[in-house]
C-alpha cells in the first residue's frame, strides 16, 4: 500500500469541470479500504468549466447541473482550490511532491480545425471563441464585432444550435438569464436578419438534441426557414427514423416545421440547411478585401449507409460572417504527451500513456481530455467511474508524497503568490452574482436572477474577501 495507515490517500484533480467534480464524487463513494484526502484545482476562480463557460445560459439544464456540482462540492470532504493553473502556477513535479495520484479532467476548450480556404479572413470566427464571449469567459475580449446581417453557422451539433440561437434571439429575451451586461449591449446593437445553420448529412443523421431543436421554436420575433430539398432519406435513414425514438422525434420535428413554412414577417430569420458541406469561404473585394463575403457550399447527397457524397452542384450564399462550429479540441497538458490529432491525453481506460504506450504510476485522465469532446454531459459520469476503477486497481502501486500534509500546497500557493480561491470565496461570489440579479431587476424591465461577473479581477478580489 503506498500511504501510510495513519493518513489518507492524497488526489490532485485538474479541471473542476463536470468531469472533475465526477470524478471526485465518485472516488469519495467508492468501496475502498482507505481514506481519500481530495484538492480540486481549477485555473479560472469560479467552478463549473463548462458548464459555466461553455453552455448558452439560456440552456434550460444548466440549473440542474449546477445544482447537482454544487452539492457535491459542498459537502466539505473535497476542498475547490480556483485560479491557479497548471503548468504555470503548479507544476507536474510539484504535485507528484504533495499528491499520492493525480488526474487530469481539463476537458476540451479550443475550436476544431475547418481545413478549407478562407478560414483565416476576418468575420470567421471559432464558435467556441464566441461562447466563451457570450458566457463572460474571465480571458477573453469584451467587445465581439457583431456587424453581420446574415451569418452563416456550419455544424449540426448542440454548441452550433446555441450559436445559431444566440445570434439570433432577441437580446432582450436574454436578459431572464445570467448573461453578463456586455454581452447583452453587444447582441442588442446586432444588425443580424438572417442566420444559416448547415449540416453536411441529413436530417435524421444530425448530432444536437430534440431538447436543443425545440428550443428554436421559443425564439420571439424570429421565423424558422427549412428547404424540401434537403429533406432526403436513405434506407438507413428511414431505418434510423423508424428504430430509434430520439431520431423519430428530432426528424418529425423538422418535418413539421417544413410543412408549417414559418413566415410572420419577423425581423429575424433562422435557416437551418441539411447535405451541405463548406468548400470555401468567399473574400470581399476593393475595401472588403480580406474579409467574409460568402460561403461556397456543396450540395451533398445520402449514399444508402446513412453517409453522404459531393454531387458537384455549388451553392454560394451571401454572408458576412462566418462561426465554424464542427467540434471541440483538446489542448496539450504540461509534462504530459499528447494526442495532436485527437486533442487527447494519450491513455489506456484512463490511465495516462507516456511515449513509448506504458502506463505512468499515479497519473490518470477524465472528462472530454482522456475520450474526446463526444457525448453528452451526463456520459461523463460513466467515464470517470472507469478512470476512478483504474485508480483504486492501481493503489498499492502508486509513489507516496513527500509531502502529503493538507497545508503544505496551501503554503506553497501563498510563498508564490498565488490568488486562489476556495469553495467559501466561491458562494462569497455566487451570492453576489444573485444580488446583482435582484439590483437588476429593480431598475430593467424583466426579473433577473443573477448577472455573472466577467472580469477575472473582480472575481479574485470577491471570492477573496
Amino acid at each position: 500500500m503506498t500511504t501510510a495507515p495513519d493518513r489518507p490517500l492524497r488526489l490532485a484533480i485538474i479541471g473542476a469541470g463536470p468531469a472533475g467534480v465526477y470524478t471526485a464524487d465518485l472516488l469519495t463513494k467508492a468501496e475502498r479500504d482507505f481514506e481519500v484526502s481530495i484538492d480540486l484545482f481549477d485555473r479560472y476562480p469560479a467552478p463549473y468549466g463548462l458548464i459555466r463557460y461553455g453552455v448558452a445560459p439560456d440552456h434550460p439544464r444548466i440549473k440542474g447541473i449546477v445544482k447537482a456540482l454544487h452539492k457535491v462540492l459542498d459537502r466539505g470532504d473535497i476542498r475547490f482550490l480556483g485560479g491557479v493553473d497548471f503548468g504555470t502556477d503548479l507544476t507536474l513535479e510539484d504535485l507528484r511532491r504533495h499528491y499520492d495520484a493525480i488526474v487530469f479532467a481539463t476537458g476540451a476548450v479550443k475550436d476544431a480545425a475547418l481545413d478549407i480556404p478562407g478560414a483565416d479572413l476576418e468575420g470567421s470566427f471559432g464558435g467556441a471563441d464566441f461562447v466563451s464571449w457570450y458566457d463572460g469567459h474571465p480571458d477573453v475580449p469584451r467587445e465581439w464585432p457583431l456587424t453581420a446581417r446574415e451569418v452563416a453557422v456550419i455544424g449540426n451539433g448542440n454548441v452550433a444550435l446555441d450559436v445559431a440561437r444566440m445570434l439570433s434571439k432577441q437580446a432582450d429575451d436574454l436578459l431572464v438569464t445570467e448573461i453578463p451586461e456586455n454581452v447583452y449591449e453587444g447582441l442588442k446593437s446586432s444588425p443580424v436578419t438572417d442566420v444559416h445553420v448547415f449540416g453536411r448529412r441529413g436530417p435524421a443523421q444530425v448530432k444536437f438534441t430534440p431538447l436543443e431543436l425545440r428550443e428554436l421554436a421559443h425564439a420571439r420575433d424570429v421565423d424558422l426557414k427549412l428547404y424540401p430539398e434537403d429533406f432526403e432519406f436513405d434506407e438507413a435513414s428511414e431505418e434510423a427514423a423508424t428504430t430509434n425514438n430520439q431520431i423519430k422525434t428530432m426528424v418529425g420535428t423538422l418535418t413539421n416545421w417544413l410543412v408549417e413554412d414559418q413566415d410572420t414577417g419577423a425581423s429575424r430569420r433562422l435557416h437551418l440547411h441539411f447535405l451541405q458541406q463548406p468548400v470555401e469561404i468567399l473574400p470581399g473585394e476593393g475595401e472588403n478585401a480580406g474579409k467574409v463575403a460568402g460561403l461556397r457550399m456543396e450540395r451533398m447527397e445520402l449514399d444508402g449507409t446513412g453517409n453522404v457524397r459531393g454531387t458537384g452542384e455549388y451553392i454560394d450564399y451571401p454572408v458576412q460572417a462566418v462561426y465554424r462550429a464542427i467540434g471541440y479540441h483538446g489542448s496539450p497538458v504540461s509534462g504530459l504527451t499528447y494526442d495532436e490529432r485527437r486533442g487527447v491525453i494519450p491513455n489506456d481506460a484512463g490511465r495516462v500513456l507516456d511515449e513509448d504506450g506504458n502506463p505512468v504510476p499515479g497519473l490518470y485522465a477524465s472528462g472530454w481530455i482522456k475520450r474526446g469532446p463526444v457525448g453528452l454531459i451526463g456520459h461523463t459520469k460513466g467515464d470517470a467511474l472507469e478512470t476512478i476503477g483504474c485508480l483504486l486497481e492501481d493503489e498499492p502501486d502508486l509513489w507516496t508524497a513527500d509531502v502529503p500534509d493538507e497545508q503544505a500546497v496551501i503554503d506553497l500557493l501563498e510563498e508564490r503568490g498565488i490568488e486562489y480561491t476556495q469553495w467559501e470565496g466561491w458562494l462569497k461570489l455566487d451570492e453576489h452574482e444573485l444580488s446583482l440579479g435582484t439590483e437588476a431587476t429593480g431598475t430593467g424591465p424583466v426579473e433577473r436572477e443573477r448577472v455573472k461577473v466577467v472580469a477575472r479581477e473582480d472575481m479574485v478580489r470577491i471570492s477573496r474577501g
